[in-house]
């Protein structure tokens, strides 16, 4: 059985092929164009797909995508008489969209399917946007039972769902629907705070921790929140109070003036400077939505009747939350797969076709699904660049010379097997820099990835080392959650951020030996078991 599944159309567009259970390769679309979270079909990721599984596009038995665009379309035109007549013009331009390409999507990905890889027959099926989530958290995690909270801005008409898995078999238990959405909270404050909506609302969360939870301002914002833009119950439901929001019927998430007319703080502009307040505001909302999906893994856990839980979806991007919510100890164990967002949904609705054709799907999965390139291949492309190289024949002395290098201050583009799958850079495709220099961050924020200065940098570490070092009593292979120092020796290094915490990426022989062997050098010729 072999099924490609597609994510396209909204952000962050991928593809993926599984045979008999074990995904064979995925790839987002923007590592071939390099248009960032590019929405668009993945046709040179399906290329790709299907070269690395030596298949033709007629060798596929079904096309899965990850959602289905009748309830979509049922949930546009519902809005749209619910907010008329202020939603018209929003209505008016989606349209010609929708009746050419959206409404008939099967016939859209026939044709796509049809004129970039020559393909006139195949079976193309829809599968629930959050069932996608859901099915690739579970199969992807370590569980044979588990509570999924699949929770981002909206799937079709939901906004956040419950379900319990078992037996490998994944059922719906509950669901909030559209507008009232904690993703869609969030996106709000991420447009008002003057950064990109479904893109930069990992900002919002590094900016946070800047903010004063002593200060009367952030006491102040947060309260007007509570009050005035959010009702949160204990189960983690919620009710958004629609007339302080414009989403619904507009390309816009809030309306400015009404915002500061609450807040008293100008919405930010992309190039205005960031203020105290802006910092405490990222707080005030960083924090409630820490609240709210604590509230909502504890009633997942309570209504499925489980001990383990799966989060998924673009609001589990949030690591910050993720660590405070196993911090928070209300499940035995919490796992966050390494793609959550709508690239990983490509994976997740493969995988649900698939196992409605087999007993079970647990193959052993790796973040590492993407395209390499052999020896000859780099060699060509350093020599078109005009640059120099040496050649090293092993490993064992890469790693040592590599080592040498960056405890001499210098940074390093590490690129070796194949490309990490999701948001992450997990050793196969990572800028790396030692962590003992402080200055080592703005060094690379400025000079390298050009960036604000705000933003904070993970530390991988040797998985056997990781509890001496942070807050850890799990393993962390995929940067999913935040830890806290536990050492001093960590206070001024260039990988905790400014209030004490890190995305930890905890590194083993076993998820990636060659990563390993790197760090290993450099502690034996530092004594720093991180990168």
């Amino acid at each position: 059985m072999i099924v490609l599944g597609i994510s396209a159309y909204y952000h962050d567009s991928a593809a993926a092929i599984v045979r008999d259970g074990t995904i064979v390769a995925a790839a987002e679309e923007e590592r071939f164009n390099r248009i960032k979270h590019y929405s668009g079909f993945p046709t040179s990721a399906i290329h790709f797909c299907l070269s690395y599984a030596e298949i033709s596009i007629n060798d596929i038995d079904k096309v899965v995508f990850y959602e289905k665009p009748f309830l979509k379309f049922e949930r546009i035109i519902r809005s749209t008489i619910n907010y008329a007549p202020k939603s018209l013009r929003t209505f008016l331009t989606a349209m010609p969209i929708w009746l050419k390409e959206r409404l008939n999507l099967r016939k859209t990905i026939k044709t796509e399917l049809r004129r970039n890889f020559g393909v006139n027959r195949i079976n193309v099926e829809f599968c629930h946007h959050h069932l996608s989530h859901a099915a690739w958290a579970f199969y992807a995690s370590p569980f044979d039972n588990c509570a999924i909270l699949s929770i981002d801005a909206v799937g079709e008409n939901s906004t956040t769902s419950i379900f319990k898995a078992s037996n490998g078999e994944i059922e719906l238990i509950a669901s909030q629907q559209f507008p009232h959405s904690v993703g869609l909270l969030y996106s709000s404050f991420t447009y008002y705070l003057g950064f990109r909506v479904n893109s930069e609302e990992y900002k919002v969360m590094g900016l946070a921790p800047y903010g004063d939870e002593k200060s009367d301002e952030y006491c102040t914002y947060k309260q007007i929140i509570i009050q005035n833009l959010v009702d949160i119950r204990e189960d983690g439901s919620l009710r958004l109070h629609d007339n302080h929001f414009s989403f619904m019927y507009s390309d816009v998430m809030v309306k400015d003036c009404d915002w500061y007319s609450l807040f008293g703080l100008q919405r930010r502009r992309t190039n205005d400077p960031i203020t105290k307040s802006h910092m405490n505001l990222a707080k005030a909302i960083q924090d409630i939505t820490e609240e709210i999906i604590i509230k909502m893994a504890n009633h997942a856990l309570k209504i499925t009747n489980e001990h383990h839980l799966c989060v998924v979806g673009g609001c589990a991007l949030n690591c910050s939350a993720i660590g405070k919510l196993k911090k928070a100890s209300i499940a035995d164990r919490v796992f966050v797969p390494f793609a959550p967002g709508d690239n990983g949904a490509a994976i997740g609705c493969a995988l649900y076709a698939c196992n409605l054709y087999s007993d079970s799907i647990h193959p052993k999965f790796s973040p590492y699904l993407g395209n390499q390139y052999m020896d000859q291949d780099i060699r060509i492309a350093i020599e078109q660049a005009g640059l120099s190289y040496e050649y090293l024949k092993d490993y064992h002395s890469t790693c040592q010379s590599v080592a040498k290098e960056l405890s001499d201050g210098k940074i390093v583009g590490w690129f070796q097997g194949r490309m990490e799958f999701g948001p992450r850079a997990l050793g196969n495709r990572s800028i790396l820099a030692d962590p003992r220099d402080l200055k080592t961050k703005d060094i690379i924020n400025s000079k390298v990835k050009f960036r604000e200065s705000f933003r904070p940098f993970a530390p991988a570490i040797m998985e056997d080392w990781a509890s001496d070092y942070f807050d850890i009593n799990d393993c962390s292979p995929y940067m999913a959650s935040t830890h806290e120092q536990k050492t001093r020796e960590l206070e001024k290094s260039a990988v905790i951020h400014v209030d004490g915490s890190a995305r930890l990426q905890t590194v083993s022989k076993t998820n990636n030996l060659l990563f390993y062997d790197l760090i290993q050098s450099f502690y034996k010729l530092t004594g720093c078991p991180l990168l």
